[in-house]
């Protein structure tokens, strides 16, 4: 690459990204979990306060995102270790990120329902 030119990631550099975003958010969430967690010893109507407003479909949506953010990471985790511990896994890095996306968008379209299908049920009354 010519001196004075910016790099331009490609997949390799936003799986990257993408590992360490949904680390933090992860992190950030089981953080929030044990303080919720733990109101429960100091005012169990306030930590019934907390859950009540968990039951909402913004919630459900937050979920969802939970689960594809740990999704993605465990799956792309899997992937960083055939890349460091197989020795062909730097030449099929990229096959491999694709495959991972696959997957990913599979089971995602699979906790669909079942994660969703509740904020529905909320809004809706079925």
């Amino acid at each position: 690459m010519p001196a004075g030119t910016l790099y331009r990631g490609r997949e390799g550099m936003w799986s990257w990204v993408a590992h360490r975003v949904t680390g933090v958010l992860i992190f950030f969430f089981l953080f929030v979990h044990v303080l919720d967690t733990a109101l429960v010893r100091v005012s169990p109507e306030a930590y019934d306060n907390v859950v009540a407003t968990y039951k909402t479909p913004i919630v459900a949506l937050l979920e969802y995102g939970l689960v594809a953010a740990i999704l993605f990471h465990a799956l792309n985790g899997l992937r960083v270790i055939a890349v460091d511990f197989w020795s062909k896994g730097p030449r099929y890095q990229k096959q491999m990120l694709w495959t991972v996306m696959g997957i990913w968008v599979v089971l995602m379209i699979g906790a669909l329902y079942p994660i969703l299908g509740h904020a529905v049920r909320e809004v809706f009354g079925s």
